[in-house]
């Protein structure tokens, strides 16, 4: 079968590789139908900054179809649409033992520290996958995974009821938490975001409205909203963010930035700021699933699908030089048209 492989940094090839050999204990060997490129396996590529192990089969979001199990596996059968939980967690530290796998000491993702759905196959552990309808089109169950983090960061903005809230950045993150705010949210959303394209795009399926950056501090009676979330991880955006929060502000930060903030820690203290992170998802997956039916006519419009494999390292060009429309890029590894 074919594989996209990645080398180090800058280095992805498509290889022939075996398919995977019959599930071993516990394990679930799965048809990958479809499979979605994250900014982090372009940041990965780019700085090799999460390469554990190489070569490896990058990509962690996507579904597939089960096609045989192992022994011991009594939650799934041959035919089953799944879709992959990203997170590898060492099941031993203390946040492993609470359940809170993404905040594992030596927390992992599939497509990292073992290989993940840029190929025609993949044998997964079945602790790692979670069972779709069986009428959810495969595109769609590939937006599992980037909706399960954004619906965690909503959960960690946790906005008051009918309080306006602000998302910096339209990118697949930003837009998704913009969406899941459309549907969950009863305040006003607004988009900091410079692309014209990607502000239509959520104008258009969001309802939000776009606002420059720098009258944040006035929107809303004179100052800033009390709820703003970060998907940019620019050091340049926290920075203001931080400098124009009202008294009780919540910020919340799911962008990962390359440099670090030079930062007036009497601001969070006289104001009561609250500053919190985002990692991954925490227990998300099963609510994002749950939510693909409602948010499925949107969500077309954020996606771009490629055919096949063999494309992926041309189409890493593409998104690293922002020519590709949409908000999130979808492989089809067989080249099957996909029902919408």
């Amino acid at each position: 079968m074919q594989a996209a492989r990645l080398y180090g940094m800058g280095d992805i090839r498509i290889e022939t590789v075996p398919a995977p050999v019959a599930p071993g204990p516990d394990q679930v060997r799965i048809r990958v139908m479809a499979a979605g490129i994250c900014g982090s396996d372009l940041h990965n590529f780019r700085t090799g900054q999460w390469i554990t192990r190489a070569p490896v089969t990058p990509g962690h979001e996507f579904s597939g179809e089960v096609m045989a199990v192992g022994p011991g596996v009594t939650g799934f059968r041959t035919g089953d649409r799944v879709v992959a939980d990203s997170r590898v967690g060492c099941g031993q530290c203390p946040s492993c033992r609470q359940g809170r796998r993404n905040l594992c000491a030596t927390l992992g993702f599939v497509g990292e520290v073992c290989d993940g759905g840029f190929a025609g196959e993949v044998t997964l552990p079945a602790r790692q996958l979670h069972r779709v309808p069986p009428d959810t089109p495969f595109w769609l169950a590939a937006l599992a995974e980037p909706l399960s983090v954004a619906v965690h960061a909503v959960n960690r903005l946790a906005p008051d009821p009918g309080q306006p809230v602000v998302v910096c950045g339209g990118g697949a993150i930003g837009g998704l938490a913009a969406l899941v705010l459309s549907e969950r949210h009863d305040g006003a959303v607004y988009l900091v975001e410079r692309d014209p394209q990607r502000q239509h795009l959520l104008q258009e399926t969001c309802g939000v409205a776009p606002v420059a950056l720098d009258a944040l501090g006035t929107l809303v009676t004179g100052r800033s909203p009390r709820f703003m979330l970060d998907t940019t991880g620019s050091v340049a955006v926290a920075g203001h963010l931080l400098g124009c929060a009202a008294p009780g502000t919540r910020l919340v930060l799911a962008g990962l930035g390359a440099t670090r903030l030079d930062l007036d820690l009497n601001v969070i203290v006289e104001r009561e700021l609250e500053v919190r992170g985002v990692s991954a998802f925490a227990d998300e997956m099963p609510q994002a699933i749950a939510l693909l039916p409602a948010l499925r006519e949107r969500l077309k419009a954020f996606v771009s699908i490629v055919q096949g494999v063999g494309r992926i390292p041309e189409v890493y060009g593409e998104l690293l030089a922002q020519r590709r429309a949409g908000l999130k890029t979808l492989v089809l590894p067989h080249c099957v048209t996909e029902e919408t």
